[in-house]
């Protein structure tokens, strides 16, 4: 089963890449395909969901609009696939930036992802997925006046146009201050 296993593995990594980089890029379909429909999501104590509806509703109100930039490393992934060969876990270690420049925040930190995957019809799906930190920093960004962003064509935004004041992220408004000036 040697060689299953090491194909089975490269393709439980591409998948995670493939869940980050489409978060990332804001491609909530292709994201919504990375999960399975029972998936279930913990993202540190108090982000929690039951289907994917839930958690990709989620993330395409809250980081779906320009003003939501995030980015997602992950590496050191230990996948083990389970002995009938249709369930796996993995760990992988991330590091992970949301800005918030209208907000004038961003937060940056590192956590430990666990996930579950099962094999599907379509290939290998995120059956479970969420994460615990190792730690969490933020910053204003009015501390750091010469900050600029601008987005680049990777970050897919159908509606450009539209309003972008959507609630963000709990994680981020959580941090977010007032601006006092």
């Amino acid at each position: 089963m040697g060689g299953m296993e090491s194909t089975d593995t490269a393709a439980i990594c591409r998948l995670k890449y493939r869940y980050l980089r489409t978060l990332d890029t804001k491609r909530w379909d292709e994201f919504e395909a990375t999960l399975t429909e029972d998936v279930t999501g913990a993202y540190g104590a108090s982000l929690t969901f039951d289907t994917r509806e839930r958690l990709v509703d989620f993330m395409r109100t809250s980081l779906g609009t320009a003003e939501i930039i995030t980015e997602h490393h992950v590496g050191h992934p230990e996948i083990d696939i389970d002995p009938g060969g249709d369930t796996a876990t993995g760990h992988w270690y991330l590091q992970d930036r949301v800005i918030a420049a209208g907000a004038q925040f961003m937060l940056f930190g590192a956590a430990v992802y666990t996930d579950t995957y099962r094999r599907t019809d379509d290939g290998w799906r995120i059956s479970s997925t969420g994460y615990q930190r190792t730690y969490e920093a933020t910053v204003s960004l009015a501390d750091v006046p010469s900050f600029g962003l601008t987005t680049g064509p990777a970050i897919y935004l159908p509606d450009a146009a539209a309003d972008s004041t959507a609630p963000t992220a709990s994680a981020v408004a959580d941090h977010v201050q007032p601006d006092t000036r």
